[in-house]
């Protein structure tokens, strides 16, 4: 009921394009212009906004200039709460975002935050801390030439899937690319150390299916994991 009121509301308020992004010229609705207009509104129908950080992926990305700009991805969770009577949802946001500084995992928060909001309620538009305020000039990965792609999120979290699935530990993938965090792989490494993980779930599930064939008592033996195979 909470979120419906806060829909019905903001419908007639909705929020400008009222910030431009000065380099590609577009306008856009800004974090504290979503704050600003939200924060009442939901106040006023007792109706919490929490967020939960499930996931980030960061990496550096080189410029056309030759600097260097750090690139955060966050999978966010945000549970609306009701503080009347305690009822809840959750809603799953990505945000993303670049800067020259510290500043790229606030900037991906508040982007986060925004889609989340604008997105859940609805919002309509009459729209330096946000993501859409600036454009940065990334150069191509294939101009790169002296560093090797490094892992994507999407190999990440396929590599961190596969070694839960194969109750597997992420050391032995670490020793043989003699690297010492996951993140650290390069594409070429990650897909390696994908097709033998995905290797090993498979003999998993062929040993498993043999064991259930046989008939020993009824039960199932325990299946004796094997190191990754590098």
């Amino acid at each position: 009921m909470a979120i419906s009121n806060v829909m019905e509301q903001m419908s007639k308020e909705g929020i400008g394009k009222g910030r431009r992004n000065t380099q590609q010229g577009y306008n856009f609705r800004g974090i504290d212009d979503v704050y600003n207009t939200l924060c009442g509104v939901l106040a006023s129908n007792r109706l919490m906004m929490l967020p939960f950080m499930v996931n980030m992926v960061r990496e550096e990305r080189p410029t056309q200039k030759g600097g260097v700009l750090n690139y955060t991805i966050l999978t966010v969770d945000f549970k609306l709460v009701s503080a009347l009577d305690g009822s809840s949802d959750t809603v799953r946001m990505v945000g993303e975002a670049m800067d020259s500084a510290d500043k790229s995992s606030n900037k991906a928060q508040s982007a986060a935050m925004k889609y989340a909001a604008l997105q859940v309620f609805m919002i309509p538009t009459e729209g330096d801390n946000d993501a859409d305020a600036t454009t940065h000039e990334v150069a191509p990965r294939r101009q790169r030439q002296d560093a090797p792609e490094r892992i994507s999120p999407a190999q990440w979290s396929r590599v961190i899937s596969l070694l839960e699935s194969t109750n597997s530990s992420a050391d032995a993938i670490l020793k043989h690319f003699k690297v010492k965090d996951l993140k650290h792989l390069t594409a070429p490494q990650a897909i390696k150390a994908i097709n033998q993980l995905e290797d090993k779930l498979a003999d998993m599930a062929k040993e498993e299916t043999n064991r259930a064939g046989q008939t020993d008592g009824g039960g199932f033996d325990d299946i004796n994991d094997s190191d990754i195979p590098f």
